[in-house]
């Protein structure tokens, strides 16, 4: 199967440019022997290159580049599959931007071309390269520093996240340059296996009412209390709402400390009685986060319908998001849309520094994840090496 992978990337501070043409020659060999070809840019500062060959191939030459520390950032624009390459007469051929005039470029590259069509900027590879040339949307690039820049130390004097109680464990929401805990979410125990219908929308009500039981014995009067609930128990359980604001009120809290989280990825089968019920909790003033966001199918229509007061994106989307142009595409989407509405943003299942790196510089400010928090441990504060 032809595959195509574009990526681009920064040339190490300490290789000197001059080194180019003999890396550029023994790349080319490689890529022949397995039947790879492409084009490579430079500008001076970043690479961008298009990789087209059998799928095998492709994918051994791209885990060699990103494994090379004769660059960092890289960051994989486009995976993609054509009929016919674009670039077929070279297993790498080097485009130094510095000796080109920038408006004569683009026809010599589109000039190399060996498909049987006429290369256009209708095709996505050349629409990537084109705003390459160009140096265009440079603000959505973002470099992050290497990840042994950061230390990650718990903080032993601080107020760490509650111990677990029957049934209930906690897991805190930590903005990391702030240090600062902005919110705690309370787990309950998962429902037993076998339960489906109203048996397991009645479980899940008790299990979140229980949680807030044991929550508010804990949770500090200035934190916010996260709780995951099924979206279809607001639904098939008819006093739901009613029964979330009495066990809030027993716990000792009040219904501004509560955000009630709903997973994209469940099944919302009446929409408007599911917006009714989210009314009433907002009446109430309990605030409203759509969780999983970016997993699911429904989450810009749920945007539009229910307007949550927060979004969580999941694990899904962030995981190597520091390497993925389609994943720091989308996520771009989701925080203009959101900062248009409104709307926080927290960043869930965090694990690299280099995915918290770049989704800070991106402009999320509220984080989970075992970076911050390793099960059991006092969150974890990010301190520069120079300070440790």
């Amino acid at each position: 199967m032809l595959t195509t992978i574009i990526y681009r990337s920064h040339l190490a501070d300490e290789v000197p440019v001059s080194v180019l043409p003999g890396m550029v020659e023994k790349a080319s060999q490689l890529n022949a022997r397995h039947q790879v070809t492409g084009i490579l840019l430079f500008n001076g500062t970043h690479f961008f290159q298009i990789l087209e060959g059998p799928e095998e191939g492709v994918l051994d030459i791209y885990g060699r580049i990103c494994a090379d520390r004769r660059h960092h950032n890289v960051v994989e624009l486009m995976r993609d599959y054509s009929p016919s390459r674009r670039f077929g007469n070279h297993g790498m051929e080097l485009f130094d931007l510095r000796h080109h005039d920038g408006g004569s470029v683009l026809q010599a590259v589109l000039d190399r071309g060996t498909s049987k069509y006429r290369l256009t900027y209708d095709d996505r590879g050349l629409q990537f390269l084109r705003t390459f040339v160009e140096a265009r949307e440079k603000e959505n690039y973002f470099e992050v520093l290497p990840a042994d820049y950061w230390d990650f130390v718990p903080d032993d004097n601080g107020s760490p996240a509650p111990a677990a109680a029957a049934g209930v464990t906690f897991r805190p929401v930590v903005d990391p340059l702030g240090r600062e805990v902005t919110a705690l979410e309370a787990l309950p125990d998962n429902a037993p296996a076998g339960l489906s219908g109203v048996a397991l929308y009645e479980h899940n009500l008790n299990a979140v009412t229980g949680a807030l039981h044991r929550a508010g014995r804990s949770c500090p009067d200035d934190i916010m209390l996260y709780l995951s609930i099924l979206p279809m128990t607001l639904v098939y359980v008819p006093d739901a709402v009613s029964r979330l604001i009495s066990a809030i009120d027993s716990a000792g809290m009040v219904p501004q400390q509560i955000i009630l989280g709903v997973s994209e990825t469940e099944i919302i089968s009446q929409l408007e009685a599911f917006s009714q019920a989210v009314r009433q909790l907002k009446q109430a003033g309990i605030s409203l986060s759509i969780d999983n966001f970016g997993d699911g199918s429904a989450g810009l229509s749920l945007l539009a319908h229910v307007q949550p007061d927060r979004v969580r994106i999941g694990a899904g989307i962030v995981r190597n998001i520091h390497r993925s142009g389609p994943r720091q595409a989308v996520v771009h989407a989701v925080l203009r849309c959101c900062s248009a509405l409104e709307i926080n943003v927290i960043a869930a299942g965090i694990e690299q520094p280099e995915e918290w790196m770049w989704l800070e510089a991106a402009g999320v400010t509220d984080f989970q994840g075992a970076l911050f928090t390793a099960e059991g441990a006092a969150v974890a504060w990010p301190e520069t090496r120079e300070a440790v």
